[in-house]
């Protein structure tokens, strides 16, 4: 699961990531609101965890202009305001969940996970496009590249769509092992790497454009560029 944490409290926020990336969790951290904009601008994640009270603009704030770019990620809000008012508001303005100072660290964890699967369920129901180059419709199982209909397995397109929700971003066979198979399935890495090289005779050997890259020693990532989501409900609209 990758990160990031905006929270302008230096003692809390390297709490809060030494304690994420305990459970082995990717995490970058932000203390004020221009600093995560160019994260968000630059990298991919999972969820964020936005502070209400930050410097350049509140965490209400953030929250807002990030749903106006239609950016879909999850939003955990922490704040010390209590108030049925306060969690209105923030959940009014795009948050997914909100946790109350003090908390404590297992439910952060068990609240991110919930946030973690809600998204990676919601992700089922879209359709994602990048360009002329990829489609991916998670609720048909339907791949097209170039315009040409490609038919996949079913781990070869759990594994695409998992690589689609991260592209340009390097994922190592742990994770992908982990994501796809899950962790306690008795596999090797080296199923990881049929299950890609299957995937790119299927995708790159008929195109001229290499999309699944190897990278040496890290692991694979999706090469392509952009990336629009059509949900089920705004195709029908």
């Amino acid at each position: 699961m990758n990160i990031l944490l905006v929270e302008d409290d230096k003692k809390l926020g390297e709490l809060i990531q030494y304690k994420l990336k305990k459970q082995l969790y990717q995490v970058e951290w932000a203390q004020e609101a221009d600093a995560a904009l160019d994260f968000i601008e630059r990298f991919s994640f999972d969820i964020y965890i936005l502070d209400w009270m930050i410097p350049q603009k509140t965490g209400i704030e953030l929250c807002k202009e990030i749903r106006m770019k239609k950016n879909r990620t999850p939003i955990l809000m922490l704040t010390a305001r209590d108030s049925i008012t306060d969690r209105v508001q923030g959940l009014n303005a795009g948050a997914d969940d909100y946790l109350v100072k003090p908390f404590a660290f297992e439910e952060l964890i068990a609240r991110l996970n919930a946030l973690y699967r809600r998204k990676e369920t919601n992700w089922e129901a879209d359709t994602k496009s990048f360009g002329d180059t990829l489609v991916i419709d998670h609720s048909t199982y339907e791949v097209i590249r170039n315009g040409v209909p490609v038919a996949l397995s079913r781990r070869e397109f759990q594994l695409l769509a998992l690589m689609s929700n991260h592209p340009r971003q390097i994922l190592s066979r742990e994770q992908l092992m982990d994501r796809v198979w899950g962790l306690d399935a008795e596999i090797t890495l080296n199923a990881v790497d049929a299950t890609i090289k299957l995937l790119r005779k299927k995708l790159d050997d008929p195109f001229p454009e290499k999309i699944i890259q190897n990278v040496r020693g890290l692991g694979y990532r999706l090469d392509v560029k952009g990336g629009e989501v059509c949900s089920s409900e705004q195709e029908n609209s």
